[in-house]
């Protein structure tokens, strides 16, 4: 309190005295005991007025004491099963939660992995999947700021994800891994890896490439085979040795019907092998008719023009060519699409044909777009001329009916450049995508949809999408999400298909670890998505002939059933709209085959220098007591003392109010009984 405030006080002391002994006892002699009692309370009140006028304040601090965070993160995926350390690792969590002294010294806090981290001490070891990076990456956004040593109960075995033995570089806490599993080296043969495309194309043959493992320190001779049903189709004999302990093998097969193919490889197990899970790997292929074509023409090169052929021809099952206007001409035929980027007058031939053939074709307008000869060969719209750019961002039109669109977060994604002006539709017409100025929405499309006479078309007002595709890497770590949003207008204009009230997507088959997810659109007779309908699916097992029934869950624009936990085996199914008896059906196979299978040991190595590179220390399960007494003895894991100061205003004191209240009213009272008043 400053000495201004303390000086203010004192003479509102010395002016509440004098008043209430000048009223109290210079005037009045005749009762001396009550007067003098007056007189106090008096002083009290007009003290404590004056207080509150002067409203001094006070430091008040607080100490509390902050323990550190001891993060227990348990590697819930079934590889900890597999190797028959589930039991050892549910006994060190048991004694963790019944140690007294770290529970004294640290705020303990559970998690378990496998794909995705959770907040749990709940474990069972039946996840299929292990991101270890993935998980320090979320626990990193919640203890950056914090003392937070982390236990990592792993076999170090991870599945997916970045590599994890640099975490140190982000994750700024020391880890400190508990080994599940040992480092005795078993004898043992392992189909590594087997690269196959997805689809392939009637009457060719597709390359399969497979790459074998051996552990051992003798040489033995065994045989690769590949088999589809009962039949064999390719066999090997190949040779192993302590030096020469990996093999890669190339080979070919004929894609002989269309439809699913599904295949076996097997690398025939030693004698002496303790785990013949990892000899064998089911694959399909899946042989389609043709390959749909697509002719990207431009008069000029751009980023665009590279990021359309990569993004359209991450499916396999379309070809991009990029040609000029004089190029495509003889070879217009070959093409079931169309796109043109930034027409100018030398598309005139181009747009005569598509217009005689009534293909489809996509539009990309830009500040290079010749708008004059566009708005002379285009019977759909017309463009306003006003020879300025403007740089317009995007909101998406969630009620776009034709199919469904993810939100790809595109409010964040860079502004693409455009003609300033107007569009006039002479057609009807449905905005994908809206323009946005300086955070408002404008009634004007930046991706629109047109169908007229059994033609359809898309028309993107905008150059430079290849930035979208790179922000939405850097967001999603991944161009997947914004392929496939590129890949559905593809796929949009590549049929002529009249449209369906239900839609299904789904793929024919979907390997063992994968996520086996069905989506569906349902749309009223408007073709406006509806929300209100009740979609389910049935699954028939067509092996075991069982049948269960899901619902579908409404998600963004679509709905859809997470069928991961079927087993392997060949299913068909029914989705059915119930309030409208809808139906649509179809198949699929989920093939057989657990990675978390595929591991004799534990990954020892890495782990180790995880521990080293983080200023932990690594353990083996056994040892687990170590840990403990490392953890209670570190110096660097010690309660903080912390204290926080708050300067109070006298004001905020209701007690100064009731003490004011009760002398006045005390006074009023003594006084009103003596007949005072």
């Amino acid at each position: 309190m400053r000495s201004e405030t303390l000086l203010y006080i004192a003479l509102a002391g010395i002016v509440a005295l004098v008043l209430a002994y000048f009223y109290y006892v210079y005037k009045n002699k005749s009762r001396p005991k009550l007067s003098l009692l007056f007189a106090f309370l008096r002083f009290v009140t007009i003290f404590s007025i004056l207080l509150l006028v002067i409203n001094p304040t006070f430091n008040q601090v607080s100490t509390t004491v902050e323990k550190p965070n001891l993060v227990v993160a348990v590697d819930n995926s079934s590889s900890i099963k597999h190797l028959k350390q589930d039991v050892k690792a549910r006994g060190f969590i048991k004694k963790l939660k019944s140690n007294a002294d770290i529970q004294k010294k640290f705020n303990v806090n559970y998690y378990t992995f496998g794909e995705y981290l959770k907040a749990s001490d709940s474990i069972s070891f039946l996840e299929n999947k292990t991101d270890i990076s993935g998980s320090f990456s979320q626990l990193n956004e919640i203890y950056k700021q914090t003392v937070s040593p982390t236990i990592l109960i792993s076999d170090g075995n991870q599945t997916y994800g970045n590599d994890y033995q640099f975490l140190s570089n982000n994750y700024k806490q020391s880890i400190y891994p508990v080994i599940l599993g040992d480092t005795i080296t078993y004898t043992d043969l392992k189909i590594e890896q087997l690269n196959v495309n997805k689809y392939a194309y009637l009457k060719n043959k597709f390359p399969v490439e497979v790459i074998l493992v051996y552990t051992g320190n003798n040489s033995k001779n065994t045989k690769f085979v590949v088999k589809n049903g009962n039949a064999t189709v390719f066999s090997q004999n190949v040779t192993f040795s302590s030096l020469n302990n990996s093999k890669i093998i190339n080979f070919t097969l004929p894609a002989s019907g269309v439809g699913v193919r599904n295949y076996k490889a097997t690398i025939l197990p030693l004698s002496s092998e303790k785990n013949t899970i990892n000899n064998s790997k089911n694959f399909a292929v899946e042989v389609i008719n043709q390959k749909t074509k697509i002719a990207v023409v431009s008069d000029f090169s751009h980023p665009d023009l590279g990021a359309l052929k990569k993004s359209i021809e991450s499916n396999e099952q379309r070809f991009v060519s990029i040609l000029n206007t004089k190029e495509v001409i003889s070879k217009i035929n070959d093409f079931q699409l169309i796109i043109l980027y930034q027409p100018n007058n030398k598309f005139k031939l181009i747009f005569d044909k598509i217009e005689t053939l009534k293909k489809n074709k996509l539009i990309i307008i830009g500040p290079k777009t010749n708008l004059q000869f566009l708005n002379k060969v285009s019977k759909n719209y017309k463009h306003e001329i006003t020879k300025q750019t403007e740089s317009y961002q995007v909101e998406l039109n969630s009620n776009y009916a034709p199919f469904a669109i993810r939100d790809l977060g595109f409010e964040s994604f860079p502004p693409l450049l455009s003609n300033y002006g107007e569009v006039n539709f002479n057609v009807p017409f449905q905005t994908i995508l809206n323009k946005k100025i300086n955070g408002i929405v404008i009634d004007e499309p930046l991706l629109a949809s047109i169908e007229n006479q059994g033609v359809r078309e898309v028309v993107l007002f905008g150059e430079n999408i290849w930035q979208w595709r790179a922000q939405n890497f850097i967001i999603e770590k991944s161009f997947n999400n914004f392929d496939n949003f590129l890949g559905k207008l593809v796929q949009y204009l590549s049929s002529n298909q009249k449209k369906n009230r239900l839609n299904i997507q789904y793929e024919s088959f979907y390997n063992g670890n994968s996520d086996v997810t069905i989506s569906a659109e349902f749309f009223d007779k408007n073709y406006i998505f509806d929300r209100r309908e009740t979609l389910s699916i049935t699954v028939k097992d067509d092996v075991l002939k069982s049948v269960k029934t899901f619902p579908l869950v409404l998600k963004n624009n679509n709905y859809q059933v997470n069928l991961s936990n079927l087993p392997p085996s060949s299913y068909s199914f029914t989705v059915k709209a119930k309030n409208k008896n809808i139906t649509k059906s179809g198949n699929f196979q989920i093939l057989d085959y657990n990675v978390e299978q595929q591991y004799l040991n534990a990954d020892v190595l890495k782990l180790q220098k995880l521990a080293k590179n983080s200023n932990g220390s690594s353990y083996f399960i056994d040892d687990h007591e170590l840990i403990i007494n490392e953890l209670l003895t570190d110096n660097r894991y010690v309660p903080i003392q912390k204290s926080s100061k708050n300067s109070i205003p006298l004001v905020d004191f209701k007690y100064l109010l009731i003490i004011i209240v009760l002398c006045l009213g005390l006074e009023w009272f003594l006084r009103k009984y003596n007949g005072l008043i």
